[in-house]
């Protein structure tokens, strides 16, 4: 079975670029265009990775990511942070609410599926061997 990965993000150009880079990588992707939808989501059917916008209208990320951590089913579900917002004081916070990782737009894909991977605990892309 093909991990899943929960996308959410409300820049359309974004949602497609990332489900498409994720497809074309093996996995199964799901959307979710804000923060609500993102936790009705992930109570409706846990993901195996959350790739998450920090910015957002009605949620955003942090409350999302911090709303999620609430739930002890859903305290080491990876989650991924991406914004483009690179200050020290957003990744601290991101990571603070229980962020697993946090990437700053724009980002090169090859590292994005590198994280991701990393995170799923499989092998690096062309790699016969486990992750670490």
């Amino acid at each position: 079975m093909k991990p899943t990965i929960l996308v959410v993000d409300d820049e359309p150009s974004i949602v497609l670029s990332l489900q498409v880079l994720m497809q074309r990588a093996g996995f199964d992707v799901r959307i979710a265009r804000d923060g609500d939808e993102a936790l009705r989501s992930v109570e409706n059917f846990t993901p195996d990775l959350i790739l998450l916008d920090a910015m957002m209208p009605k949620r955003d990320g942090f409350d999302v990511c911090q709303t999620l951590r609430t739930n002890p089913a859903w305290k080491t579900l990876p989650i991924i942070m991406l914004t483009a917002r690179s200050r020290d004081v957003e990744r601290q916070k991101g990571l603070a609410l229980g962020a697993t990782d946090y990437i700053t737009k724009p980002f090169s894909t090859r590292d994005l599926l590198t994280t991701v991977r990393r995170h799923l605990g499989l092998p690096a892309a062309g790699s016969m061997e486990p992750a670490p």
